[in-house]
């Protein structure tokens, strides 16, 4: 990954693809894609349902929605098809020098396909197969980065890595050798793209410098949110726990939130500093750029009575200015609420303007730059 400034990138998650019925957001990718870059947006991260693609790219999935309270992809039962539509989106970034990130989250389907994935070599496998078809109609040069596994290995994301509980961790030593024989794998068909698992922490994970990450990752991709911080004491004393069929944790958040955050802000802007500053740090020790594609206020957030997004642009731009001082991003996100589906965090161009501004005018890493 060479660039000349940091990008401002966006998730758009598995939503690209599953909220395209009328008013969901993307119905209109030409029309989502140009408020992007009216926005200052030069990179958006999406599922590439890899297991879905091996399946049977051209074939119809019914999808079973991971929740219905979130924003985030559907409601509902809904049925996709990744071919041709993944390369007819990435063909509309390319026509706005937009680069684009493939991630995954393993969405679930009728069949469960994803617990068909038996191993790392299999894993591997059905990314090969995702990048094989955008190499055949020449949209390589598109795609900035591949993670093979978003927050991996949570087991609501990766339910197939099945391993011991104490071995269910990042940093564990099953969790390595799978990384590590999976990037290797896809390194060795496309060696020109840059690879990693993305992570979810309140601290970097605790390896050696000469494990996993330094011998396949090429950069290190975690989300940092404040309420994740000094082990999750925001949502602790919100008394949120990410419910996803109900809308009892959202009823929390709009009583005690917002009132919680505007008792002491200083404190939680210090925890949420200190945590990106910890991450800066560390990116340093271990010569590894930082990406940054879901952050930095709370994690779960919508257009809903009674709660307002004042506060969590508020700590959001200071993520995004506490990140781009540290000149060890490549790419920052200005939240995780970045895309049309969120009006209340959309509509705010200038907001969106000033922060993309800020990014694009920082340092980067010395390990990416042109």
């Amino acid at each position: 990954m060479k660039l000349d400034h940091p990008l401002a990138i966006t998730m758009w998650d598995f939503s690209w693809l599953e909220r395209r019925w009328p008013g969901a957001g993307y119905e209109n990718w030409s029309q989502a894609l140009d408020e992007l870059v009216q926005r200052g947006y030069d990179a958006v991260r999406i599922d590439a349902y890899p297991h879905l693609h091996a399946a049977g790219a051209t074939q119809q999935h019914t999808i079973i929605p991971c929740w219905n309270q979130q924003h985030w992809g559907s409601p509902a039962k809904t049925r996709v098809t990744i071919q041709p539509h993944l390369n007819d989106f990435l063909r509309l970034c390319q026509d706005r020098k937009i680069r684009v990130a493939l991630s995954s989250w393993y969405q679930n389907d009728e069949q469960e396909r994803r617990l068909m994935i038996a191993n790392a070599r299999v894993h591997a496998q059905q990314w090969a197969g995702v990048l094989d078809t955008i190499a055949a109609d020449g949209l390589l040069d598109t795609i900035l980065y591949v993670d093979l596994c978003n927050e991996w290995p949570l087991d609501v994301w990766a339910p197939y890595f099945l391993s011991a509980p104490t071995e269910r961790q990042f940093e564990s030593a099953a969790s390595c050798r799978w990384m590590t024989s999976a990037i290797e794998s896809l390194r060795s068909r496309y060696s020109q793209l840059d690879y990693c698992f993305s992570y979810t922490g309140a601290v970097p994970p605790q390896l050696n410098p000469a494990d996993c990450l330094n011998k396949v990752f090429d950069f290190f991709e975690p989300h940092i949110w404040m309420v994740c911080c000094n082990n999750s004491e925001f949502y602790q004393r919100v008394d949120y726990h990410y419910p996803r069929f109900d809308d009892s944790g959202f009823r929390k958040m709009v009583d005690r939130a917002e009132p919680l955050y505007r008792s002491d802000p200083t404190y939680w802007q210090n925890l949420l500093q200190q945590s990106i500053e910890s991450y800066a740090d560390w990116s340093n020790r271990v010569k590894l750029p930082l990406i940054t594609t879901e952050c930095w206020g709370v994690v779960d957030y919508k257009d809903w009575p009674l709660l307002n997004w004042d506060w969590v642009k508020e700590l959001c731009e200071l993520g995004v200015r506490t990140a781009a001082a540290t000149g060890r991003w490549a790419a920052i996100a200005t939240s995780n609420f970045c895309g049309p589906q969120f009006v209340g965090m959309w509509r705010d161009i200038d907001w969106h303007r000033r922060l993309t501004d800020l990014i694009h005018e920082s340092a980067l890493p010395q390990e990416v730059r042109m």
